[in-house]
């Protein structure tokens, strides 16, 4: 039969998944509108420093928006300031000497009012045309009182709402008229690299297209996808081992910065998502590659360690079968951290006891004998 020796040295419990890289710090440039790209001054792969010149689109058709815009704020602000004032200059001009001719009017109509009322005392002036004062003294008082109330309230509650909302929209209009103005010439908002570029110069894009991205690589964002049963051992700190199969022999090397809070279907699998960063100075680590991911969970050096197959377990305790003179013995063990081919041993076994790996052809038992092949 086959035996293995307990040996001393280090064992690491790992989680092994995949992932995927992220930028951390990233910029991705839109059309403003249906225009067409003027000018286009890199290419993907340039680093670009912080305010360089990316890109830039034809923006005749986004200038006449800003003038025909701006042209309607003008326009609100007018109306806002006849709003205020009661009406235009000329309305107001108008209305004021309406009122004054008005009230001229109501005060000739009161004096031959009292005139008719003196004369009527004396018999100079029958009650017919007294009536006939009064009638016109209520018709000139009625002529002030309309204008006083066209003075105070020239615009109805309607009529100040759309005011106000037109000056709102003329606003507004204007606002996103510079905003596309602004992004119609794309510069970097920071030092990085320019990793999509989905766009050549001269041709069309719709309003929303996406023109470019940037992203400062220096550090990058690794998202792993961790399935549901190795979700209870992450914890933040844990060392990270990042691999990509496109640079052989390369390992990048972070902690866990988040743990799963939650579990999503991905594909066939249930698994909750973890982020580590690690450093690429070199800028090896490119966004959307999907990446081999390493988590230590614990890792123990100078400890005991075994051939995980050599382990058995029943309903009682974990045991192994220790090789002593030609016979096995059952040994009861403990162990703690444990992977795909070894178990930490903490009690039951010293350094070099041989083991007795599980026999092919027959069961063992305690005290049976036994040869050891190489």
């Amino acid at each position: 039969m086959r035996a293995i020796t307990v040996e001393r040295g280090p064992i690491r419990s790992l989680v092994s998944t995949n992932g995927k890289i992220e930028p951390i710090q990233n910029f991705e440039a839109h059309a403003p509108i249906s225009t067409t790209v003027k000018r286009l001054l890199v290419k993907e792969g340039d680093h670009v420093r912080k305010g360089q010149l990316l890109l830039q689109l034809d923006d005749a058709d986004i200038r006449t928006q800003a003038a025909r815009a701006q042209a309607q704020v003008k326009t609100a602000q007018a109306d806002q300031a006849a709003l205020a004032k009661g009406g235009t200059q000329e309305e107001v001009l108008t209305l004021n000497a309406q009122l004054i001719k008005a009230r001229s009017a109501r005060d000739v109509a009161q004096r031959n009012l009292d005139a008719l009322h003196r004369l009527q005392q004396d018999g100079s002036a029958s009650p017919g045309e007294v009536r006939q004062g009064e009638d016109a003294l209520q018709r000139a008082q009625a002529d002030v009182t309309l204008l006083e109330q066209k003075q105070k309230d020239r615009y109805s509650k309607p009529e100040t709402a759309r005011i106000e909302a037109q000056a709102a929209e003329a606003e507004a209009a204007y606002a996103a008229a510079e905003d596309a103005l602004l992004k119609s010439s794309v510069r970097a908002p920071f030092d990085g690299m320019v990793y999509s570029l989905p766009v050549k110069q001269g041709a069309f894009v719709q309003a929303g297209d996406l023109l470019l991205q940037e992203a400062d690589l220096s550090q990058v964002l690794v998202r792993a996808f961790a399935d549901e049963p190795d979700i209870g051992r992450l914890q933040a700190g844990q060392k990270v081992e990042v691999t990509w199969d496109a640079v052989p022999g390369r390992t990048w090397t972070g902690a866990v910065s988040t743990v799963p809070s939650t579990v999503k279907l991905r594909v066939s699998r249930n698994v909750g998502e973890t982020t580590c960063v690690v450093d690429n100075k070199d800028l090896r680590l490119l966004p959307n590659v999907n990446v081999g991911v390493t988590i230590v969970v614990a890792e123990h050096s100078g400890v005991l360690t075994l051939q995980r197959d050599a382990l058995r377990i029943d309903e009682s305790k974990p045991y192994v079968f220790r090789i002593v003179d030609n016979h096995v013995k059952r040994q009861t063990v403990e162990f703690s951290l444990q992977n795909l081919t070894r178990v930490e041993i903490t009690s039951g076994l010293s350094e070099g006891d041989s083991v007795a790996l599980p026999a092919e052809d027959k069961p063992l038992f305690d005290g049976a004998a036994v040869k050891v092949v190489p």
